[in-house]
C-alpha cells in the first residue's frame, strides 16, 4: 500500500486554511458588532434577507396607509368645519326667519334683519366653496373650481357618483369626500308644503341653483317686500329646519367615517410597532452574544497560530511572515 508522504508545503496550506476561516469568522463577527445586523449581504443568511425584505415592504405600506388617514382625516375635519358653519348660519337665518314672520318692526330693525339675511347668504356661499389644501371639498372630482356663483347657481356639472376614496388599509377604503348636491341641494318641485328639496338629486348641470340659496333669496325678497311678506317667510321656516336638519345628518355621516378612521389608525400605529418589533428579532444581533462569540473565535484563532508556530518550523514561519 502506497503511503501518502506529507510535505511542509502542505502543512502549510492546511495551517493557512484553518487560519483564513478563524479570521473569517472573526471578521463577519466584528461586522456584527459594527452593525448592530446579523447579516448585510443576502448570501449571509438567504432566508433571513427575504423574510426582512417582505418586513420591509409591510412596514412601508403602512406608512403609506398612515399618510393617506391623516390627509383624509384632515379633508373631513375642514369638511365638517364648513357644515359646521353652515349649520351655524342656519340656526342664525331660523332666529330671524320667526322674528320677522311673527313680530311687527320698525324700518330700521327690518332693514337691520334685511342686511343680516343677505350676509348670511352670502356665508353660505363661501362655505359651499371651502377648500382643503388648495383644492374644493364639495366639488367632487372637480376639486380646481368652486361650487357656486355669487348668484348661488352651480359652477360645474356634478354627479353624486364622484366620490373620492382613500386607500387606508389592506382591501380597506373610505370615501372621504362629500358631494354639494348632499349638503346644498338642487331647486326642483316642491313638496305640498311648499318646501324646496333636492338633497338627493343623482346630479345637477352647471347653472342650475342650490335650494339652499333659493331659499335665501325667497326670505330676502319677502323681507324686501312693502310690508314684508310674512305670510312667505311663516310658510318657510320649516323650509329653513329642513336645511339645518339635513345639515346635521350629513355632519353625523362624517363623524362616523372620522371615528373609523381614528380606530384605523390606532390600528395601523400597533402594526407599526409589531412589524418593527419583528424586524428586531429578524436582524438585529444580540451585541452581548457577538461579544462572547468573538472572545471565543479569538482565542480559537491565537490557539491556531500558537499550533501552528510548533508544527511549522520556526524559519519557515519567519519566512510566511
Amino acid at each position: 500500500m502506497r503511503k501518502l508522504r506529507i510535505t511542509n508545503s502542505m502543512l502549510v496550506r492546511n495551517m493557512m486554511t484553518s487560519l483564513n476561516k478563524n479570521m473569517k469568522r472573526m471578521s463577519k463577527l466584528q461586522e456584527q458588532y459594527q452593525s448592530g445586523k446579523l447579516f448585510q449581504l443576502p448570501s449571509d443568511n438567504p432566508i433571513g434577507v427575504s423574510k426582512s425584505l417582505k418586513l420591509y415592504t409591510d412596514k412601508s405600506k403602512i406608512e403609506q396607509y398612515k399618510t393617506n388617514l391623516r390627509d383624509a382625516i384632515a379633508w373631513m375635519h375642514t369638511t365638517e368645519d364648513a357644515l359646521d358653519q353652515i349649520g351655524e348660519v342656519m340656526k342664525r337665518t331660523s332666529e330671524l326667519t320667526v322674528k320677522a314672520a311673527n313680530s311687527t318692526y320698525e324700518d330700521d330693525d327690518l332693514q337691520a334683519i334685511r342686511a343680516e339675511m343677505k350676509e348670511l347668504r352670502n356665508q353660505i356661499i363661501q362655505a359651499a366653496n371651502t377648500t382643503h389644501a388648495g383644492r374644493h371639498v364639495f366639488t367632487g372630482y372637480k376639486t380646481d373650481k368652486p361650487l357656486l356663483d355669487e348668484n348661488g347657481e352651480y359652477n360645474i356639472d356634478l354627479s353624486n357618483t364622484e366620490i373620492s376614496t382613500y386607500n387606508v388599509g389592506v382591501s380597506e377604503n373610505i370615501e372621504v369626500n362629500t358631494v354639494g348636491i348632499k349638503a346644498f341641494g338642487v331647486v326642483g318641485d316642491s313638496d305640498s308644503d311648499g318646501n324646496i328639496e333636492g338633497y338627493s338629486e343623482a346630479s345637477v348641470t352647471k347653472g342650475d341653483k342650490s335650494s339652499i340659496i333659493e331659499l335665501f333669496d325667497t326670505i330676502i325678497t319677502a323681507l324686501d317686500a312693502e310690508p314684508p311678506d310674512q305670510e312667505t317667510l311663516r310658510q318657510n321656516i320649516d323650509a329653513v329646519e329642513d336645511v339645518l336638519k339635513n345639515t346635521l345628518q350629513v355632519r353625523a355621516e362624517i363623524g362616523a367615517k372620522t371615528n373609523r378612521l381614528q380606530m384605523t389608525e390606532k390600528r395601523l400605529d400597533s402594526d407599526a410597532i409589531n412589524f418593527t418589533r419583528l424586524l428586531s428579532e429578524n436582524e438585529d444581533a444580540d451585541i452581548s452574544e457577538v461579544i462572547m462569540n468573538f472572545k471565543m473565535a479569538e482565542s480559537v484563532y491565537l490557539a491556531s497560530m500558537s499550533a501552528g508556530a510548533r508544527i511549522i518550523q520556526p524559519s519557515l514561519i519567519d519566512f510566511l511572515r
